[in-house]
């Protein structure tokens, strides 16, 4: 990439440095970048001469000397990479070939650098966004999931139908042995959704996946479902916009869409997940909200969150025993006069699968019954109706519920949401130590919005800062609409790169020694 190259070399002689590597690696330790030297062709010669192998035969291990090394500097046990090798290698002589530059590699970074032992308590799994919301909405008793492929959503719907099989938690199935998960791929984004939505008319667990341009055209599909009250989820993996935009590189620029999608006005819970383990519960979150609510829930995982990896305990993703599982207003029983949209004092009705009753969907306006009708009264009863169930949810959801605060009280917050959560209480500990004391605010539902708790957390702040990846702070905007607490300062990205720890904390040094500068751009990433 030319842009690309002309970029770097600028970057390099206008400090000072040329343009070769050398001066590259120079320039990077100026900036505190602590180099790792690996004398690739010393550890090939090695294991060739010990197992008596040609040169040319233990190259093919230089990758793996790379990830070795990496993987030591992260503290990763040599006897996980052990098994993974013998698990991708059945050639003896090839695995003992990567045993070997594994081992020379791991002994290299630990003569140089004499790292400590990471203690590891209980057992670990690695497992990115994708992975983590799939395993939610198992283990959350999803019953089908309904995709098109897109990036970067397609990864959730795929592990689904390769894990299927699941111990049936919900107790209307539970007689069913090894039940699993219908995945269907559809011919586009309009039918995945409405099939989503027909399959929760039949009392199944229904929720779909997708990005920003499929998500576009399921703005229809969604309205239907706002007016029928069914209780869909929708995972929303936000990604590079508009149009196509860049598929392969992730921003923060929809979620005012997600809160206002499709026309009119009715109900719609929107979550967003700041982490990995934030993102199994969610799913699971998420589903209860829809079956609850009976409307559609749209749950937000930003593009770095879904291909990045975490390494968690275990403990952390166990619902054994927990009671999980909220189906709302859902019962299997056979009525002879069902209203389906009756009028309650909660604005939620009883609700039966199809089959069970006589019932009436359509997109249009309708009585108790689902019976079309445009008359005005009804019309102004229905229409308060829908929306008296976010009223609801707004009065029964707790608010420290929906936001989590990190760090002690402090005259200076920042108000973050989604994948930024992660550099931005990094940066406020590496800030602690320095004797600067910020707290963190993250929001993780929009709508209904925890306005009177982030009032009362905001109150009497010096410094309010806004944190996202996007351009128009659009976190920031619905705060100002929903609890009237405006950000006294921005910090934004939108190159499609992820925020990181070392940009937080420079950006909030820069506002404290700037405050006249409220917004700050950044720009960091190759």
């Amino acid at each position: 990439q030319p842009e690309r190259a002309e970029k770097i070399e600028k970057l390099l002689t206008s400090n000072g440095y040329g343009t070769t590597i050398k001066d590259a690696l120079n320039y990077a330790s100026s900036k505190g970048v602590k180099l790792v030297p690996v004398d690739y062709g010393k550890i090939i010669s090695e294991v060739a001469t010990e197992l008596k192998l040609p040169t040319s035969v233990v190259e093919r291990a230089r990758n793996l000397i790379a990830s070795a090394v990496s993987l030591r500097l992260l503290g990763i046990k040599l006897d996980y990479l052990r098994a993974a090798l013998r698990v991708f290698f059945r050639n003896e002589l090839y695995v003992r070939m990567n045993e070997r530059a594994s081992e020379k590699s791991y002994d290299l970074v630990q003569s140089a650098y004499n790292l400590p032992e990471i203690p590891v308590n209980g057992h670990r799994v690695q497992l990115d966004g994708n992975t983590a919301v799939a395993l939610g909405k198992i283990a959350g008793g999803l019953r089908v999931q309904t995709y098109y492929p897109i990036t970067p959503a397609a990864d959730e719907s795929t592990f689904i139908e390769d894990n299927e099989v699941v111990d049936v938690l919900d107790p209307e199935t539970k007689e069913l042995k090894k039940a699993g998960v219908l995945v269907f791929q559809s011919e586009d984004e309009l039918s995945a959704v409405n099939m989503a939505i027909g399959a929760a008319l039949t009392g199944a667990r229904a929720a779909t996946a997708t990005s920003g341009p499929g998500f576009s055209l399921m703005a229809e599909g969604i309205g239907w479902a706002g007016m029928n009250e069914a209780p869909v989820v929708v995972t929303y993996y936000m990604r590079g916009a508009p149009s196509t935009g860049m598929p392969t590189r992730g921003q923060q620029g929809d979620l005012l869409f997600a809160v206002n999608v499709s026309h009119g006005e009715f109900p719609r819970i929107v979550i967003a997940s700041g982490d990995h383990v934030e993102a199994f519960w969610d799913a699971i979150w998420a589903l209860n909200l829809a079956e609850r609510y009976q409307t559609p829930v749209i749950h937000l995982v930003d593009k770095f969150l879904a291909n990045s990896y975490s390494i968690i305990d275990e403990s952390e993703l166990d619902y054994k025993g927990k009671k999980i599982i909220d189906r709302g207003k859902l019962m299997y029983k056979e009525f002879d006069d069902y209203k389906r949209f009756q009028f309650t004092d909660d604005g939620i009705s009883p609700r039966v699968p199809l089959g069970y009753a006589i019932m009436h969907y359509s997109g249009d306006e309708h009585n108790e019954y689902g019976i079309i009708t445009e008359e005005s009264e009804n019309r102004i009863k229905m229409y308060e109706k829908r929306l008296k169930k976010l009223e609801t949810a707004d009065r029964e959801i707790p608010e420290e519920q929906r936001l989590r605060v990190y760090g002690k009280d402090s005259d200076i917050a920042i108000v973050t949401w989604g994948s930024p959560k992660g550099p931005a209480i990094d940066a406020m500990d590496e800030l602690a130590s320095e004797g600067i004391n910020i707290q963190v605010i993250q929001v993780k539902m929009f709508n209904p919005y925890p306005r009177n708790l982030i009032r009362k957390l905001l109150e009497g702040k010096k410094m309010i800062i806004n944190l996202e990846a996007n351009y128009t702070a659009q976190a920031a905007q619905l705060m100002k609409l929903n609890a009237g607490v405006e950000p006294t300062h921005y910090v934004l990205k939108w190159n499609g790169r992820p925020i990181t720890r070392t940009e937080v904390k420079w950006a909030i040094k820069h506002i404290l020694s700037n405050p006249n500068e409220r917004r700050v751009v950044l720009n960091g990433g190759a």
